[in-house]
């Protein structure tokens, strides 16, 4: 853990498209109290703190390689006193609340004003909330139903039989009904039943919604090898 003797506020900024991240860091710089640089990896941010680096990150979440989520799990991980504020150019709830549970102290808008980035970034380095309290509840408990749903769709999908994924897997490939059958050697009224089995196991209604849960929780590949 870094030792933090310093006046400024030392900034990273990390996001892949360097445009963005100059952008940033040039409105930034103009700030008294702050010393921003840019980085354009997940990889790079963890191993600037490593090193002693930054107190503050302003992190993307999308990027090749080490996605900002995963930075930020091990950024807390090694130090947590550096703060994590999240950027993506997406609302959403999901990943606003994963955010906060990799260690993040906050998720902001890439098209936040600026007054408002400078602003978190100081409440965060302050150890000051970002978000209300109620907010952080209601994400938390957004995340808890979406895994909860997952968890019960991945039961679903595994209750499929060798026969149904595979009649699944050929679907997914486009073929119809009569071909699966011709290439599996079986009848036409066998697949129909096969099909209605797996929709009925799914919990689902029609051969598109069992397709895309199958290849959601790898069962079956979109790319048209059985997983």
């Amino acid at each position: 853990m870094q030792t933090r003797d310093h006046d400024e506020i030392r900034v990273l900024v990390v996001d892949d498209h360097k445009a963005v991240a100059e952008a940033i860091c040039g409105a930034m710089s103009s700030q008294e109290g702050l010393r921003v640089r840019a980085a354009w990896s997940g990889e790079e941010a963890v191993d600037a703190v490593t090193d002693g680096g930054p107190d503050v990150i302003l992190m993307d979440v999308t990027m090749p390689g080490i996605g900002g989520l995963e930075a930020t799990r091990r950024i807390h991980s090694a130090d947590p006193e550096v703060k994590v504020i999240m950027l993506s150019a997406h609302d959403d709830d999901l990943l606003k609340a994963r955010a906060l549970e990799a260690g993040a102290s906050g998720y902001l808008s890439k098209i936040s004003p600026m007054d408002q980035l400078v602003d978190a970034v100081k409440r965060a380095h302050n150890g000051q909330p970002l978000h209300e309290q109620e907010e952080v509840d209601r994400l938390q408990r957004r995340l808890r139903r979406r895994r909860s749903l997952e968890e019960s769709e991945r039961e679903r999908v595994g209750r499929l039989s060798g026969r149904e994924t595979e009649i699944l897997q050929l679907t997914a490939e486009g073929l119809e009904s009569q071909a699966i059958a011709d290439r599996l050697g079986i009848s036409h009224a066998t697949v129909r039943t096969h099909m209605a089995n797996a929709l009925t196991k799914l919990g689902v209604h029609s051969k598109t919604e069992a397709v895309v849960l199958a290849i959601r929780h790898g069962k079956v590949a979109a790319d048209g090898s059985l997983a």
